[in-house]
């Protein structure tokens, strides 16, 4: 069978020039479209939130799905990728009009997904990196990760955990809490923190950092 995939972001859009687009398409080449899925949703909600998580469950072996262009397919290169490969490792033919894509089982096509399972899997390295970048960054920020055990293990697991005791005599000697932060090598905002979960948050209050 073959199906059309036509989607928009917004209502203010409107699908008849994709349906329009495919339509003489498929004229042009001896098509019959036995079904067409159409939606109005953004390409960022999940697949399997939209239509086309459906769509995908209905298509068989030797099957063929027509859209404009790829990126109606999902908004970002990994959701795209993803789904050719789910496409084409079942036999079932993509065919993309603006980029003269016809994705099945030939020899141009399993380059095509060698290519598109490379890219996909470099995003996800990216993504993973930059996800290790920032978790770093708000450790070091002495932020608490993850959910805690209980308070006494979040106190525990503090970067201000070591020297509770000095901080109290230094803020007890007057020592401004800019000071402190950088006696102890942490941020300022991070010396805050700890003095609220530890129940000194009383420390703050009239204080001149």
């Amino acid at each position: 069978m073959t199906y059309c995939y036509v989607r928009v972001s917004t209502d203010k859009q409107t699908a008849e020039n994709q349906k329009f687009e495919i339509t003489n398409y498929a004229k042009a080449r001896g098509f019959t479209i036995d079904h067409t899925t159409e939606e109005t949703i953004s390409g960022k909600i999940a697949t399997s939130n939209r239509k086309l998580g459906s769509l995908i469950k209905t298509l068989k072996k030797g099957d063929t799905l027509i859209v404009t262009e790829l990126s109606r397919l999902g908004r970002s290169l990994l959701d795209v990728m993803e789904f050719l490969n789910f496409c084409m490792k079942r036999d079932i033919t993509i065919i993309s009009i603006k980029e003269n894509y016809t994705l099945g089982d030939n020899i141009n096509s399993k380059v095509l997904a060698f290519a598109f399972s490379l890219a996909a899997e470099i995003e996800r390295n990216l993504i993973s990196a930059r996800t290790k970048e920032a978790l770093a960054r708000k450790k070091a920020e002495g932020v608490i990760l993850g959910r805690p055990v209980g308070r006494k293990s979040r106190i525990e697991c503090h970067p201000c955990y070591h020297a509770r005791d000095k901080i109290l005599q230094w803020d007890a000697q007057g020592m401004s809490h800019a000071k402190i932060s950088r006696k102890l090598g942490v941020h300022r905002d991070t010396l805050r923190r700890w003095l609220k979960i530890s129940g000194n948050a009383h420390l703050l209050k009239g204080r001149s950092y």
